[in-house]
């Protein structure tokens, strides 16, 4: 092992075996796991969505009762909303997946495009936000250290999230938990301190509404509300998550889903609702230099501790959990955007890359996409947090408005034969109009100010997916036409195929899933190189990917399909009374996988040669070469490393090149 093995096996961590059933019971997360990484993103949002919502109201704060109440329902509203897509959609996928089946390819196109730049900017606002709350602790001189630490904290979520999804949460666990103790108790304080005042807050906050309407007009004081009440929106973004990363639950998936989901509405409905409680009840006011929840929190613990150091150190220790909230949160990209970026890889949005696990069974290259244009962001901004946020929570409210409408339109269709539709249809429809508005009218206050950034980015994203499914889908009706080359030949069940020489000339043929490329291979050989090879060995490699992994159904599918191909080609030579045999692995990691067992085959029959055959496109460029793997060339350089002999045979992909043939029968020897 190279010392870059070993230090990428200790960042990283062991491989895990994908059809080993201890491996997929050891990284899904119960309903607690799952509630603090998935979580956190909306928790955190309670550490600046109320002040926005309460700051909105200016000086007419005593609506703010309305405001809290709206607040809590609101979560309940949208939580109740995505535990529908958790029912109908266990496999995961969440957002994109419903706007997909339940609208159309383009609307699920739209959702993923913005669910994708949404985890980014989680990423980037919540570790900014964070690293912002640290040095406002720290001496101002330290403040140039700021943007180091952010990029360093960015990484340090990249390489734990490498490791996989409950390590990262294990890591994270004891911060998430802290700030939910620290801040339920704040707020349970801080409510019955004032237990005398609650009764008469619903009184004083009717007669604010009563008496602003009197002045200004009914109008006015609906304008005033639904505004605060639109402009607190990012307090909802993360609900969406537990939908989108249901297949890494423990089963039973879809209750461990309903739990999360519960788990998340209760503690965010809570916190939200709470601390727009106590800005009324402790009626905060604004401070230079520090936030809502800062002064709010500051007045509680004076209280109880009293104006000296000890009051100072908890204070502290409140603020300094609220910043690794927001550290915690940023988690929460680097599992939601890789688990979107997979869904969309099977529906050829994204190159299929991004649907590959590695050893860890993690989607690797999604998180790695992830950090580093979170990265990128963070540098590009300068961690400027004023800034960020007006790129933030547009896109999440683009998706959730999708979804609802899906939803409806779903409820609506299936009303004829569904008995209890009108429930879910109403829920649907309430949660509708609730993100359609907060959509519309954050749109309209971040639009001039910078908002309209997230939105060009969105569609420059939803405009690549485009022409990369446009590719895909050209290759795959091509492809498909090269498997109509490949003879639908007909020979006797089992026929034995003629001993094997260890000792004879061998060629070794890389096939795979698609019977067209390796027949044409086959046929290259036989006719290039007549008589020479003895045996002929028929080698593949099945690439588990998330989709493979989802289940235990889809590996013994996996495992099907290539000895099926595998059967075909070493039955089609023994019907010409060649000798053949065939191997075969399994791994997360095909490009290992494939060279241990070449060299393995290698090893049993050395006089060998190996064929593999590689797309040739009529314009190579970095675009084919990103969408595609580079197999057989990475094969070959392996092999040529050991002296060891293989060819690549071209397989274009034309119209004029691609001429299926017609049925034939092969001679039964």
């Amino acid at each position: 092992m190279t010392i870059l093995n070993k230090a990428r096996r200790l960042l990283v961590g062991e491989k895990l075996d994908p059809f080993d059933p201890k491996t997929r019971h050891n990284i899904a997360l119960v309903a607690i796991l799952a509630w603090i990484g998935l979580g956190a993103d909306g928790l955190s949002s309670s550490c600046y969505g109320p002040e926005e919502a309460f700051l909105a109201l200016g000086s007419h704060t005593d609506i703010a009762l309305f405001l809290a109440l709206a607040t809590a329902a609101t979560v309940f509203i949208i939580a109740a909303s995505y535990n529908q897509v958790i029912d109908l959609f266990p496999s995961g996928g969440g957002g994109y997946k419903a706007a997909t089946k339940l609208i159309g390819p383009r609307a699920g196109l739209i959702s993923g495009s913005a669910l994708i730049v949404d985890y980014v900017l989680t990423i980037a606002i919540s570790v900014a936000s964070g690293a912002d709350a640290l040095f406002s602790l720290l001496p101002h001189s330290l403040v140039g250290w700021k943007l180091a630490t952010e990029a360093l904290l960015v990484v340090t979520l990249l390489v734990l999230n490498l490791r996989g999804m409950k390590e990262s949460i294990r890591v994270l666990a004891p911060i998430f938990l802290g700030f939910v103790v620290s801040h339920v108790a704040l707020i349970v304080y801080g409510v019955s301190a004032h237990a005398d005042a609650i009764g008469t807050l619903w009184p004083n906050s009717v007669a604010e509404a009563e008496s602003l309407s009197r002045e200004s007009g009914v109008m006015f004081v609906i304008a005033l509300f639904l505004r605060a009440y639109s402009i607190g929106g990012g307090t909802y973004t993360g609900i969406e998550a537990v939908s989108n990363n249901i297949n890494m639950l423990a089963e039973p998936r879809v209750k461990t889903g309903h739990y999360t989901m519960f788990y998340m509405a209760v503690s965010l409905a809570l916190m939200a609702g709470g601390i727009i409680l106590l800005y009324l009840l402790w009626d905060a006011t604004p401070t230079p230099g520090q936030t809502l929840n800062a002064v709010t929190f500051r007045q509680i613990i004076g209280q109880v501790f009293g104006e000296g150091p000890t009051a100072g150190v908890v204070l502290a220790i409140v603020l300094l959990l609220e910043a690794g909230l927001l550290m915690v949160a940023a988690n929460t990209g680097f599992l939601g955007g890789p688990a979107v970026l997979a869904s969309m890889a099977s529906d050829r949005w994204v190159p299929r890359q991004f649907r590959q696990l590695s050893n860890r069974m993690v989607t690797q290259n999604g998180v790695l996409l992830m950090g580093i244009a979170a990265l990128v962001i963070v540098l590009a901004t300068r961690g400027r947090v004023s800034l960020l946020v007006v790129l933030y929570s547009i896109n999440v409210f683009i998706t959730f408005t999708l979804t609802l409408f899906g939803l409806s339109r779903h409820w609506w269709t299936q009303r004829r034969y569904i008995l209890r539709w009108r429930g879910p249809l109403l829920l649907s429809l309430l949660g509708l109009s609730v993100t359609a508005f907060m959509l519309a009218v954050i749109v309209v206050e971040k639009f001039l100010l910078g908002g309209w950034v997230t939105l060009v980015i969105t569609g420059a994203v939803a405009a690549l997916c485009i022409v990369v499914r446009r590719h895909y889908d050209e290759v795959r009706r091509l492809m498909q036409r090269i498997d109509q080359y490949a003879p639908r030949v007909t020979w006797i069940e089992d026929l034995p195929s003629p001993p094997l020489d260890p000792k004879g000339c061998t060629a070794i043929i890389l096939v795979g899933a698609n019977r067209g490329a390796g027949y044409r291979t086959l046929e290259w050989v036989l006719d290039k190189f007549p008589g020479k090879f003895r045996n002929f060995v028929f080698v593949a490699v099945g690439e588990v990917d998330r989709d493979a992994f989802d289940s235990e159904r889809s590996l013994v599918a996996l495992q099907a399909r290539l000895q099926n191909s595998l059967a075909y080609f070493v039955g089609y030579c023994a019907s010409r009374n060649l000798a053949a045999v065939s191997y075969e692995s399994y791994g997360a990691d095909p490009q290992s996988e494939l060279f241990a067992l070449v060299d393995h085959v290698f090893d049993e029959y050395p006089d060998s040669v190996c064929f593999a055959s590689r797309i040739v496109f009529r314009s190579e460029n970095l675009f084919t070469s990103l969408l595609h793997n580079q197999l057989p060339l990475a094969v070959q350089r392996h092999l040529h490393e050991r002296s060891r002999e293989m060819i690549v045979v071209p397989v274009k992909l034309t119209e004029t090149d691609v001429r299926p043939s017609p049925p034939t029968r092969a001679p039964v020897h």
